[in-house]
């Protein structure tokens, strides 16, 4: 389980990382454009992963990490339910959404 404080802190930590706010969201960008939000009232993330990553992390658990429906699933925005997923795999998955959004020099360091 990951609180909240706890997955803003970790995706602040990448560089040049901000939070702002997306509708009734938060969201998470690196260079203007959006690797994360946060759905605070319902507890859940959702992640821009490669379609790659998205298979690997989703084969975990389907209830706990699982594609968006339709388009957006299709593009690669996967759900996190914070509340049943590992710290250090939520980790690992928003490394692969912050490098898949983050210029090459950003995300290289991360690797």
């Amino acid at each position: 389980m990951v609180d909240i404080e706890t997955f803003k802190k970790m995706t602040l930590s990448f560089d040049e990382a901000v939070e702002q706010a997306h509708f009734e969201k938060q969201s998470f960008r690196v260079n203007k454009k959006i690797f994360a939000t946060l759905d605070e009232k319902n507890r859940r993330v959702v992640l821009k992963l490669s379609e790659i990553d998205q298979s690997v992390f989703c084969s975990f658990n389907k209830f706990v990490i699982f594609p968006m429906d339709g388009s957006w699933g299709k593009q690669g925005w996967t759900i996190v339910e914070l509340e049943k997923i590992r710290e250090d795999m939520l980790k690992d998955a928003l490394t692969c959404a912050y490098c898949n959004i983050a210029p090459k020099r950003l995300g290289a360091k991360y690797k």
